[in-house]
């Protein structure tokens, strides 16, 4: 990493948002934050657990003039791997073949992944660099998750700087098609199991003839 920051914030805290922060009144509870630890620049067991259960984020480059891009990727739960505290990975599916973000890695590697938890309203932002292997097939293959019907045309790595978890305001809530379809199934179930139990009652009680 080429950038040397006082606090893990500073990645986003520039000095045009410490001044802006300071003329809306935020900036001296974001300092508190700031002399307490603030941002997390490894992966702990919280972030490593939320990830397990990502299946789709949104991941943010910009070319060398700054004009941003945001691609989204997905897959099972646990395609985001992690290969250390500060490293993540991910098997780099081929899809329309635009190739935007491969450019725009290739000439400014700083990036972005901004994770949704729409069930719960959770949010994770992680800033790092970013960049394409595409000459590692063992690190592919064990990258791809088993079963996944999509072919792999590169590996991202990922090398966190600083990571935050947002509050949930504002975030709807929302749930996978097939977690809905597994708690439909369950009650579904369940109601079965109870209307043979309702029969079994009913039986026992009904009158000899």
């Amino acid at each position: 990493m080429s950038d040397v920051h006082t606090y893990p914030s500073d990645v986003a805290f520039t000095p045009a948002v410490k001044e802006i922060q300071t003329r809306k009144g935020s900036r001296r509870s974001y300092a508190h934050v700031e002399e307490h630890g603030g941002w997390r620049t490894e992966i702990d067991e919280d972030l490593a657990a939320f990830l397990e259960q990502t299946n789709s984020f949104y991941f943010a480059t910009a070319n060398a003039e700054g004009q941003p891009y945001i691609q989204h990727r997905g897959g099972p739960k646990g395609f985001v791997k992690i290969l250390d505290k500060t490293t993540l990975a991910f098997a780099d599916y081929a899809g329309n073949r635009q190739y935007i973000t491969q450019g725009n890695l290739s000439e400014n590697p700083k990036a972005h992944i901004f994770v949704m938890d729409y069930a719960h309203r959770h949010r994770v932002k992680i800033w790092g660099e970013a960049r394409v292997v595409d000459d590692d097939p063992a690190l592919m293959k064990s990258l791809m998750p088993q079963g996944y019907k999509a072919r792999p045309e590169q590996v991202i790595l990922f090398k966190v700087v600083a990571w935050d978890l947002n509050c949930p305001q504002h975030i709807p809530q929302k749930f996978d098609s097939a977690d809905v379809a597994a708690a439909l199934a369950s009650r579904d179930a369940r109601i079965v199991e109870l209307e043979a139990e309702l029969a079994a009652l009913k039986g026992e009680s009904a009158p000899a003839h």
